[in-house]
Parts: structure tokens; C-alpha cells; sequence
């Protein structure tokens, strides 16, 4: 979720030296953030996430097609751009036969002759209706463009031209950016190094490889939650230690279970 804007707003306030101003500062800052949200993670106003397993087709295949045409833009295709770009295949959960159209899609945006504007036009038309993921199409672009050390200045201007289209503006792109280079810089840290050690841990404690889909990551939860739970030992009289080991693997299992749920945007 986006803080910049309460972190600005406070700061602002506290820099009045009035704590009512810089409690100001915060209200509007979380107000701006909430617009921010609603914009560029997929969170309608009615607080319904977009599903990243459920993303129409041709959204999709838009997205693939202009984030190759991106890739491109600069002469070469780095590893870096091709390491993200799989790993956001990952996290929409696509079967093996979807991941091999999809990288097609990839192939086929970085053709010279690809109509970039004319399909992000077809694709503003399609989300007439669910508008905040016009922010999550550029929002994943961006993910992806931001990937390697250097953003040059023709991949900015297409993802202007993309924008442009999509009704999104200069400020709200470049608080985009902030918060995604924020996050990469907090990845690299020691708090993200950690964090990484977390997330690698809920996958084996739910006993699956990073590349799982979504759908295999359920399955391994429930599996082991129907074999772990302490109602399903109930049966077999267990002893207290047994029954507090039990206790004790479910609540493991429904931990790393939520966390890679909140980071896979797994519904």
C-alpha cells in the first residue's frame, strides 16, 4: 500500500512545528493515498481487489505485447526485464499453455511494426467500466521497466504516451515510480533481506517451489491444513503434546499461507 502521501503530509505539518497542522498533514496525505490505491493496485472504490488470476485475456495480451514493445524500445532486452517479466507470469498463475502465449504476446510487442497507441486504445475501452485497472496496467509495466539499473529516455516517453491515454497524469506517474524504486531500495536492505527470509520461508513450510501458481500454493494449504489440523487427530485420542504440536504446525501453515496470499494477490 502507498504511503508517500502520509509521509509527505506529515512531514509538511511537522515542519510548521503545530501539531494539529502536521495531524492535518497526515489526514490528507492517507486521503491521497487511498486515491493513489484505488488508482494503481487493482482496489476499487468499493474495496474489491483485482484478482491478478482473473484478468480478462485481451488485457493481458496488451500488457505482454507493450511490455515487449517497451523492453525493446532501447535496442536490447536485457535478462533483467526478462527475469521480471516471468516473474509476473508467476504471480497471474498461468497454466503452462498461457505462459507459452503469453512470452508469444512478449515476441510479438517488440516487432517494429507493433501499433502500441491503437492497442492501449482498444484496451481503455475495454476497462470502460473498471477503470482503476488502467492504473494496474501501467503499474505492472512499470514493475518491469523498472527491473534494470537504468530507465532511458525513449522507454519514458512511450510509457508518457501509454499514460497519456490511460488519463494518468505527470504527478500521479511520478509518485508511481517513487513508490516502486522505494521498494526495490527496501528489498535490498537488511529489513528487506529479512523479509525475503520470511517470504522464502512460508514457501517450504507450505512445501512448494517459488514458481508454484497460485492454484498449487491453495492446494499445498489445504492439503496440509486437512492433515495438521487438531480436529482432524481428534479421532485418534491424542495426547496434549501431540495435540499442542498440532496447534502449533496449523498456525505455521496459516501463516505462511496468508503471506504469500497478501504478496501473490492470491484470492
Amino acid at each position: 500500500m502507498p504511503y508517500l502521501g502520509k509521509l509527505i503530509g506529515t512531514i509538511a505539518g511537522l515542519a510548521t512545528r503545530r501539531p494539529l497542522l502536521a495531524l492535518l498533514g497526515l489526514i490528507l496525505g492517507h486521503q491521497f493515498d487511498r486515491g493513489f490505491a484505488e488508482r494503481f493496485t487493482g482496489l476499487g472504490s468499493d474495496g474489491a481487489t483485482a484478482s491478478l488470476e482473473h484478468l480478462p485475456e485481451s488485457y493481458l495480451q496488451t500488457l505482454f505485447e507493450s511490455m515487449g514493445h517497451l523492453a525493446k524500445s532501447d535496442g536490447r532486452v536485457s535478462e533483467d526485464e526478462i527475469r521480471a517479466a516471468r516473474g509476473l507470469i508467476h504471480r497471474l498463475g498461468l497454466g503452462p499453455g498461457k505462459i507459452r502465449v503469453a512470452m508469444d504476446w512478449f515476441e510479438q510487442g517488440k516487432l517494429p511494426s507493433y501499433a502500441l497507441i491503437a492497442n492501449v486504445r482498444g484496451l481503455r475501452q475495454h476497462t470502460a467500466r473498471r477503470p482503476q485497472l488502467r492504473g494496474l496496467f501501467v503499474r505492472l509495466l512499470l514493475e518491469v521497466a523498472l527491473s534494470k539499473p537504468v530507465l532511458h529516455q525513449r522507454e519514458r516517453a512511450i510509457i508518457w504516451s501509454i499514460c497519456t491515454e490511460l488519463d494518468i497524469g505527470r504527478v500521479e506517474l511520478a509518485q508511481l515510480e517513487a513508490m516502486l524504486r522505494a521498494q526495490r531500495g527496501f528489498r535490498k536492505s537488511a529489513q528487506g533481506s529479512a523479509d525475503a527470509a520470511r517470504v522464502g520461508k512460508a514457501y517450504q513450510v507450505l512445501g512448494v517451489e517459488r514458481e508454484a501458481s497460485n492454484a498449487e500454493i491453495k492446494q499445498a494449504y489445504r492439503r496440509l491444513m486437512n492433515r495438521n489440523h487438531p480436529d482432524k487427530i481428534a479421532a485418534a485420542n491424542p495426547g496434549a503434546d501431540e495435540v499442542a504440536t498440532a496447534e502449533r504446525k496449523t498456525r505455521e501453515i496459516r501463516t505462511a499461507y496468508e503471506l504469500l496470499k497478501s504478496r501473490r494477490s492470491i484470492r
